[in-house]
């Protein structure tokens, strides 16, 4: 994976200050036993595993390409087991050993197809027959300012929804038929879209969505996001 697909130089000078909030579905959990081995891809500081933890799961393992994060999470969750990710997207898992990956938010810091790809064939491999891959990732946006971020970046980096922020992170938004391509050995379970009211944080006089965690809070706004629930297909 490149380093504009993993960002870690990014990601470790933020480590200390970001906050995440992304939604999860608890009613997507109710079947999935509460002993399953479950990976948080892209954990970043274990916000999501400690919400997991707390649902009563407890077989649980973050991974992330950023030392800093990881570094976090330890320290916020010492009973919990983290690891570094060094040559992103390869897992250290055995083949079909794990029975559920969650994957918040993390599309989205990955610009290009060919890279999330091997991601998502990386999570297929480790993943056991029927298992269950939970993504949720953010959806093109129809307000004028991401319009405007969009078209602004679509030829320098050649897909329509990557932009660069204001603090130096370069993001994806995608369009809903992706996830379909994307996701082509998988069957899907379920689908959600919703469309959540986020903070617009400011700095450096550039606003910036909540979802990459900026430190002060500005007005409010409206973020569309897809979730899928899949698993691998048998075929």
């Amino acid at each position: 994976m490149s380093d504009l697909d993993s960002q870690t130089a990014y990601w470790d000078a933020a480590a200390t200050t970001k906050r995440f909030t992304h939604p999860l579905h608890t009613p997507w959990l109710d079947n999935v036993e509460r002993s399953a081995a479950i990976l948080d891809y892209g954990c970043g500081y274990g916000r999501t595993l400690d919400a997991l933890e707390q649902q009563g799961f407890d077989n649980l393992s973050g991974v992330d390409t950023s030392p800093g994060m990881i570094a976090r999470a330890r320290s916020l969750h010492p009973a919990m087991r983290f690891a570094v990710l060094d040559t992103p997207p390869t897992l250290a898992c055995p083949d079909a050993s794990i029975d559920m990956v969650m994957l918040f938010a993390v599309l989205t810091c990955i610009p290009s197809d060919d890279a999330q790809r091997l991601l998502i064939g990386e999570l297929h491999r480790v993943l056991k027959p029927g298992a269950l891959l939970y993504l949720s990732d953010l959806l093109l946006q129809d307000d004028q300012r991401n319009l405007d971020r969009y078209a602004r970046f679509a030829e320098p980096y050649g897909t329509y929804g990557v932009f660069e922020t204001g603090d130096g992170a370069v993001c994806r938004h995608h369009p809903s038929g992706w996830f379909t391509s994307l996701l082509a050995g998988f069957e899907t379970t379920d689908t959600r879209r919703t469309t959540v009211t986020t903070i617009v944080f400011q700095r450096l006089g550039v606003s910036e969505p909540e979802c990459l965690g900026q430190a002060s809070v500005g007005a409010s706004g409206r973020t569309g996001m897809a979730h899928l629930r899949v698993r691998p297909s048998s075929s």
